[in-house]
């Protein structure tokens, strides 16, 4: 059995890690994960009742604030007001102590006060990990505060577990500011469905509607469920799906995809999927899990902050000895090992890599562009060569007609109108096409007989016709018009290329992305479209298994990595292969979504580029955090055992990195990518 619970009050992600680790070794827990930044808990278990008392037991000893949402009892905002009035009571009585004169056994009562209301959690928290065998932060600020009062540094003593757990409260904000913007990215979810039926209209639960039902939308309404308009006309906001700013007109017959929102009129519509498959599902299911698969990055931090603390205290305990040893003062030496301790926290690192992958990957998603992971967004920045799929992919898969050749005394809508009276019975891609571009109403045909893989047959007013292909010699798309076995016209179709394909193209080019076509289409019809394109290199009447070899092809050809964008079920195996799988969400099969790495919910190609930016950009600030937090961190920690700077200098150093860290990673989930991006040297 699997249950997600929220879990509210985790100040740190390595406490988050230790509870997750404790309650991993429960005997009633199966497994159990924490996400930090979502603040959720996954657990399974097979008596989940029995799991659950055990794990709050084990969190009211490790993180005794943390609370367990079960039942949506929301948790009470009046644990924080307390939590704040005795911090600012400790800090009021700590300056007291300090800057008053007094007798020495009432300071160091109001000392012990103060240091108790200021930091009461972090000694707890580092008395209840001890027991367990963990070792981490809140033990380092325990130390240098009790080592701080054993040489003399009382006021320093004070001012650094002040400024750590005002540092804590101004942490707790950013964070809190960052998950409410990612957050907004998943308040996408309709909250009911109206539908009709022969007893009038009905709010139901969306996941109740089934296909085929009719449901209506009005006004400032979100759609629940994809479908197709039967009735009516509006402009759609789908900034939440797409990331465009500007309303969408839709008629009747149009496609509408769940979490749009109506503007204005009223639309009747016919559902196409159950909820569970519609987009707005497939949005939030791919959000809610994107942070379970973590990057390589990510992962070493995570790994590296479990030693971390441990190594700190051994390097502390080298660094007293070695000054003991030189200047023959303890005192001297040890307090320049708790400064050592007190800038070593390793909170910068542990916040600021996971949140920077999960702000990217919030822009992306505002975007319209689901990375399933950081480490799919990680290997997005590193692409340098781009396979495309056509059709679907960098066309509509709609054809339409772009030349007509009368070989008789019909005009050109004649041509037209015959080849229609035919194929109006036909579900070929080519019929459908040369039905629409016909401008008269359809007379019934006699005979009529469709022959598999040439053409339709029918009699009309005493003469036969047949529509189709005969000829083996012909280039492109041509359908061929025959006129009782005479041939009276030929008409020239082609796939319409998607309005952004050529500009995707260019975009790719410009930041040095090599790019490469893949299609089972003609020789002829692939080598035009690339030409129109300018795809560097293109590879023409490909079974699917064909294109899968020319991926692990491409994939052993040195220092490429590969993406591939495609739409259909026959793209899912290549998709699986490359080292990105790039799906196109709106027209694609729910196998090569399922295959893909990466979704683009509205199925623009330009998109695949804007999703490299972003992923480079936020690698970027990925390793502006990491790069930063470490040198400030080595620069004190070398001034400190120099004996340079104090312990004061050393807290403001941990929690302004830590700090300037966090906000450094919302810059991801700002971050435009219209801004022109240097090319890369190939």
């Amino acid at each position: 059995m699997n249950k997600k619970y929220i879990i509210e009050g985790l100040d740190c992600p390595n406490c988050a890690r230790k509870l997750e680790d404790a309650i991993n070794k429960l005997d009633s827990v199966q497994s159990a994960s924490i996400n930090f930044l979502k603040q959720t808990l996954t657990i399974n278990a097979e008596n989940m009742d029995c799991a659950i008392k055990d794990i709050v037991k084990t969190k009211n000893e490790i993180e005794p604030e943390a609370n367990i949402i079960i039942e949506n009892k929301k948790k009470s905002n009046t644990y924080f007001w307390i939590d704040l009035a005795m911090l600012l009571t400790g800090i009021i009585i700590g300056l007291c102590a300090i800057f008053v004169e007094m007798p020495v056994a009432i300071f160091w009562t109001m000392y012990v006060s103060s240091a108790l209301l200021m930091g009461y959690k972090t000694y707890y928290k580092a008395l209840m990990l001890i027991f367990k065998g963990i070792i981490n932060e809140n033990l380092l600020v325990t130390i240098s505060i009790i080592g701080a009062a054993v040489v003399g540094e009382t006021h320093e003593g004070l001012m650094v577990i002040g400024l750590y757990s005002i540092g804590k409260v101004l942490e707790g904000f950013a964070l809190n500011k960052s998950r409410k913007s990612i957050e907004e990215l998943t308040q996408i979810k309709p909250d009911y469905a109206v539908i009709i039926d022969e007893n009038g209209e009905k709010n139901v639960d969306p996941a109740l509607v089934n296909i085929g039902q009719i449901i209506i939308v009005r006004p400032g309404e979100r759609v629940p469920i994809d479908g197709e308009i039967i009735e009516g006309n509006s402009s759609l906001d789908t900034q939440s799906l797409t990331g465009e700013s500007l309303p969408v007109f839709v008629k009747e017959k149009d496609t509408i995809l769940s979490g749009s929102i109506v503007l204005d009129g009223i639309l009747k519509i016919r559902t196409t999927n159950e909820f569970s498959n519609s987009t707005v599902s497939r949005i939030m299911d791919l959000i809610e899990n994107a942070s379970e698969k973590k990057s390589k990055t990510e992962t070493v931090i995570s790994k590296f902050s479990k030693w971390y603390t441990l190594g700190v205290i051994a390097l502390a305990i080298l660094v007293w000895g070695i000054t003991w040893a030189v200047t023959l003062d303890i005192n001297s030496a040890v307090y320049r090992g708790l400064i050592f301790l007190v800038v070593s926290c390793p909170c910068a690192f542990a916040i600021s890599v996971p949140l920077s992958y999960f702000s990217g990957l919030g822009n992306a998603s505002r975007k319209g562009i689901l990375i399933k992971g950081s480490n799919y967004l990680d290997a997005c920045a590193k692409l340098n060569t781009i396979a495309f799929d056509k059709t679907g992919t960098l066309t509509t898969g709609e054809f339409q007609i772009e030349k007509i050749e009368n070989l008789s005394n019909y005009s050109e809508d004649e041509i037209v109108y015959i080849a229609s009276l035919g194929e109006q019975y036909s579900l070929h891609p080519l019929a459908i096409s040369i039905v629409k571009a016909n401008k008269k109403a359809l007379e019934k045909v006699d005979d009529f007989q469709e022959l598999s893989g040439q053409g339709v047959i029918f009699s009309y007013n005493n003469k036969k016709y047949f529509v189709g292909r005969k000829s083996e010699n012909l280039k492109g798309t041509v359908v061929e018009v025959f006129e009782d076995d005479k041939k009276i016209g030929l008409i020239t179709l082609s796939d319409k290329i998607k309005e952004n394909s050529i500009v995707a193209c260019q975009n790719l080019k410009s930041i040095g992305i090599k790019t490469i076509l893949l299609s089972g289409d003609n020789n002829e019809v692939v080598t035009g479209l690339s030409n129109k394109l300018c795809i560097d290199k293109a590879y023409s009447e490909l079974l699917p298994q064909e294109k899968y070899e020319k991926i692990e092809e491409l994939k052993t050809q040195k220092d490429n990595i590969i993406g591939y964008v495609g739409d259909g079920i026959n793209d899912a195996p290549s998709l699986m292969l490359a080292d990105v799988g790039i799906s196109m969400g709106l027209t694609g099969s729910s196998a090569s979504i399922e295959a893909s790495d990466i979704v683009i919910t509205d199925d623009d190609p330009k998109k695949v580029e804007t999703a490299i930016k972003i992923s480079k950009y936020t690698r970027k600030i990925v390793w502006e955090n990491i790069i930063f937090s470490g040198v400030v961190k080595v620069l004190f920690l070398t001034l400190g055992a120099c004996g340079i700077t104090g312990m004061l200098s050393a807290v403001i150093a941990d929690v302004g990195v830590t700090l300037i860290a966090i906000l450094n990673s919302l810059r991801a989930l700002k971050y435009s990518p219209n801004k022109k991006v240097k090319k890369n040297k190939q």
